[in-house]
C-alpha cells in the first residue's frame, strides 16, 4: 500500500508454513437491475459484478481444538463463531465431502481439527460482497487445504446454499448474475480499470433496502436492452457510463446521508459517482491511465468530505 492508500493486487493463495492463506477480494455492481419480484419473494436481478484488489483473507491451519475453530479479527466488525458464513461454509463442505466436522462428530472419528482465522479488511453493510467472498473463499480454501477434490459445479452447488453473490466469488473476474445472483455467465473479456473506492461509516441492511424497493418495469427494459446491447460489442465501458443501480433510489431514501454524500462528492467533480449494490459504498471509475487524476480525486475527497477513500484495481482472478 502506498502513501495514497492505492491497493496492491495480490495472488489468491499463498503457502505459509503449513497453513495456507486465502484471498477474498470485494466486488463492485457495475450494473445492478432489478427484474421484478419472484414467486419465491426474493427479487429477480440482472447484474455485472468486477472483482477488485481490495481483500479479506482466511488463513487456513491444523488446529488444536475439535472441529472448526474461527478466530476472526481486524478493523472491521463481523459475526463470531457459527453466526459467520465462514463457519457455515466450512460446516456445509466438510459434511458433503462426508467429513463431518461437529465437536462431538470428530471426535469420534478422530479426524484432523480445523482452524481458519478471519482478517476482516472489507467494511459490513457495504455493498462490496465481503462475507459472501469470505464464504467462497473458504469453500475454494478448504477444498485445496484438504486435497478434497470437489470439482466446481458442486462447489457452486454448495455455494448457492450459502447466499445469492456466493457462487460469483468462485470464478470470475468479471461476470453477469442473473436469478438471486447465482446464475453466472463469465464475462471473458479482460476489463483494466482504476476505481475511487469510497467507504462512508455506514452499514446498509441489504433486506431492508430490498424491502423498501419500488420497482419500474418501464425503467428495467430500457435499461436492460441498452446493456446488452453493449455487452455484445464487449463495450463495458459504456455500460459504465449509464451508472444504472436499480437499488440506489431505494437505499438513498433509508439513508439519506448516503445520497448527500454523493451529491458532495460530484460537486466536487468527481463523477460519475455510482452506488454499489445495495450500499453503503461509493465508487467513481476511470481508465487506468489516471492514477494521478485518482490520487488528486482521493485527497480531494479526505480533504473537503472527511470519508475514508482508497485506489483499487479490478482484480486478475
Amino acid at each position: 500500500m502506498t502513501q495514497y492508500d492505492t491497493m496492491v493486487c495480490k495472488e489468491q493463495f499463498e503457502v505459509i508454513d503449513d497453513g495456507l492463506l486465502v484471498r477474498a477480494p470485494a466486488k463492485l455492481n457495475l450494473s445492478l437491475l432489478i427484474a421484478g419480484k419472484r414467486p419465491d419473494g426474493f427479487h429477480e436481478i440482472d447484474t455485472i459484478m468486477a472483482k477488485v484488489n481490495f481483500y479479506d483473507e482466511i488463513f487456513i491451519e491444523k488446529g488444536r481444538k475439535t472441529g472448526i475453530e474461527l478466530i476472526c479479527k481486524g478493523p472491521e466488525w463481523t459475526p463470531q463463531g457459527q453466526d459467520n458464513l465462514v463457519h457455515k461454509a466450512a460446516q456445509l463442505l466438510l459434511e458433503s465431502s462426508g467429513r463431518a466436522y461437529s465437536a462431538e462428530a470428530a471426535a469420534k472419528a478422530g479426524k484432523a481439527d480445523i482452524k481458519i482465522t478471519l482478517q476482516k479488511n472489507i467494511p459490513a453493510g457495504s455493498g462490496l460482497g465481503s462475507a459472501s467472498s469470505d464464504a467462497a473463499a473458504a469453500l475454494i480454501g478448504l477444498n485445496k487445504y484438504l486435497d478434497l477434490k470437489l470439482p466446481n459445479h458442486q462447489l457452486s452447488e454448495l455455494a448457492a446454499r450459502l447466499g445469492s453473490d456466493v457462487a460469483f466469488f468462485l470464478d470470475g473476474p468479471l461476470a453477469k448474475c442473473r436469478g438471486k445472483g447465482e446464475k453466472i455467465e463469465k464475462i471473458s473479456k479482460k476489463f483494466d480499470f482504476l476505481a475511487l473506492l469510497v467507504l462512508p461509516n455506514v452499514s446498509v441492511s441489504t433486506k431492508r433496502v430490498y424491502e423498501n424497493y419500488q420497482h419500474n418495469p418501464d425503467l428495467y427494459n430500457d435499461l436492460n436492452v441498452r446493456i446488452n446491447s453493449y455487452l455484445q460489442k464487449n463495450r463495458i465501458d459504456l455500460v459504465l457510463k449509464l451508472c444504472a443501480n436499480m437499488l440506489q433510489n431505494s437505499c438513498f431514501i433509508l439513508y439519506n446521508e448516503l445520497a448527500e454524500l454523493k451529491g458532495r462528492i460530484e460537486s466536487l467533480g468527481v463523477t460519475p459517482c455510482s452506488l454499489s449494490g445495495s450500499g453503503s459504498a461509493l465508487f467513481c471509475i476511470m481508465g487506468v491511465a489516471f492514477e494521478n487524476k485518482a490520487k488528486q480525486n482521493k485527497l480531494k475527497i479526505e480533504e473537503k468530505i472527511g470519508c475514508r477513500t482508497i485506489i483499487v484495481r479490478n482484480n486478475e482472478w
